[in-house]
C-alpha cells in the first residue's frame, strides 16, 4: 500500500471515529458509510475530516428524516405509471441515466417532501444499478411541460441542492431540455444569491439542450411523447376554424386564426408535442455564456435513452435490493428485504 492510499484510508477511519464519538452507527448507517461514501464526503470537503464529517453526519441525519432506507415502489404508484421519474438506462460509460420528466401541476398537489422522497427513490434505484466500478450518475430534466420559468427553476434547485448535499461526488452531468424561455434569467439569479456551495458546484456540470437541434438524429418522427399518448401543444381544432397558439418566444401574436378545416387525425406526430424553438440563439439564451453551451457530442449519446418510449415493467424490473418493494409488502422491515 502506496503513502498516499494509507493517507487516505487513515482520513476515512478519522470522518468515522467523529461520526462514531457522537452517536453511535445503525447497521443501515455502517453499510452506507462504506470506505467509498466517505471518500466522496471526504473529496467534496476537499480532505478536511472535520467538515467532511460534519456533512455526512448531517446526511445521515437527513436520510433518517425522510425515510430514505425505507422507500420502496408502492409509494410512487401513480409516478411509475405516469413516468414522471425513472432510469432510463446507462450511458456508453455505463453510468445510469435518470429522466425527469416533472409536469407543473405536480407541484401544485404534492409536498416538497414528497418530491424529495421520489428523487431520492430514483437515485437509489440509479446507484443500485451502478457497476462496481461505477460511481456517478447524469439527470436529465425534461423542462418542456412548464410554463413558469420561477417554478421549473426552484424545482431544479431543490434537486441539485438534494444531490449535493447528500449524493457528493454522484453527478457527472446534468442536462437542462426545453426550459422555459425566461429560465436563464432565474438561473443566473440564483447562482448569484447561492454564492458558494454544492448547489454552484453543481451548476457548472448543468447545461441547456434545445431538441430541436437533435431533432431527426434517430431517424424518428418527432413525437416526444415517449409514446405515452398524445398531447396537443396548444392547437384545438373545429368544422369551422382552427386556433393555433404559436411557441416562437419572440412572436408578437402568440394566436392566429385559419379558416381551413383541421382534424384531429391528420397531425403529425410531430404536431403533438412541439418543442420549444432554441431559445439559446435568443436574448435570453445568451445570457449563457459560450462555456455554458452545450456540447453536441456530450448529449447525442443520451437522445436515443431520452426518446425512449417509457416501460414501467422495464423500469420495475431494474430495481432490487432494498427499493425493490414493489415485489413486497410495504411494511416488510429492512432486514427481511434481502
Amino acid at each position: 500500500m502506496s503513502k498516499k492510499d494509507e493517507r487516505d484510508r487513515s482520513r476515512v477511519e478519522a470522518v468515522l471515529e467523529l461520526i462514531r464519538k457522537q452517536t453511535p452507527l445503525t447497521v443501515k448507517q455502517e453499510k452506507f458509510c462504506n470506505y467509498a461514501c466517505v471518500e466522496r464526503f471526504l473529496k467534496a470537503k476537499g480532505d478536511n475530516v472535520k467538515r467532511a464529517a460534519k456533512q455526512l453526519r448531517a446526511c445521515l441525519s437527513w436520510r433518517e428524516s425522510i425515510g430514505a432506507d425505507y422507500l420502496v415502489a408502492d409509494e410512487f404508484s401513480g409516478e411509475l405509471t405516469d413516468g414522471l421519474a425513472y432510469v432510463a438506462g446507462h450511458d456508453d460509460e455505463y453510468r445510469p441515466v435518470m429522466i425527469l420528466r416533472m409536469k407543473q401541476e405536480y407541484q401544485k398537489f404534492h409536498s416538497q417532501k414528497m418530491f424529495t422522497r421520489l428523487l431520492v427513490f430514483t437515485m437509489e434505484v440509479a446507484v443500485s444499478t451502478m457497476p462496481k466500478y461505477v460511481q456517478q450518475f447524469v439527470l436529465l430534466f425534461d423542462a418542456s411541460f412548464y410554463r413558469s420559468a420561477s417554478a421549473f427553476t426552484n424545482l431544479l434547485v431543490r434537486a441539485l441542492k438534494i444531490t449535493g448535499e447528500n449524493y457528493p461526488g454522484r453527478l457527472h452531468k446534468a442536462f437542462i431540455i426545453d426550459p422555459p424561455s425566461l429560465f436563464p434569467y432565474f438561473w443566473k439569479v440564483n447562482n448569484i444569491i447561492m454564492g458558494v456551495g454544492a448547489f454552484v458546484e453543481l451548476s457548472a456540470v448543468t447545461t441547456l439542450v434545445s431538441s430541436l437541434d437533435f431533432h431527426g438524429e434517430d431517424g424518428s418522427s418527432g413525437d416526444l411523447t415517449g409514446g405515452r399518448g398524445v398531447m396537443n401543444a396548444g392547437s384545438c381544432s373545429s368544422s369551422r376554424f382552427a386556433f393555433t397558439v404559436s411557441h416562437h418566444v419572440d412572436s408578437l401574436k402568440p394566436w392566429y386564426l385559419s379558416l381551413s378545416e383541421t382534424s384531429v387525425a391528420s397531425r403529425t406526430p410531430v404536431q403533438q408535442r412541439t418543442p420549444r424553438p432554441s431559445f439559446l440563439k435568443s436574448p435570453a439564451g445568451m445570457v449563457f455564456g459560450r462555456g455554458e453551451r452545450v456540447c453536441r457530442e456530450s448529449f447525442l449519446p443520451l437522445w436515443k435513452l431520452y426518446r425512449r418510449p417509457y416501460d414501467e415493467m422495464v423500469y420495475r424490473s431494474k430495481m432490487r435490493g432494498p427499493v425493490g418493494g414493489h415485489f413486497r409488502r410495504r411494511h416488510v422491515s429492512f432486514s427481511q428485504r434481502f
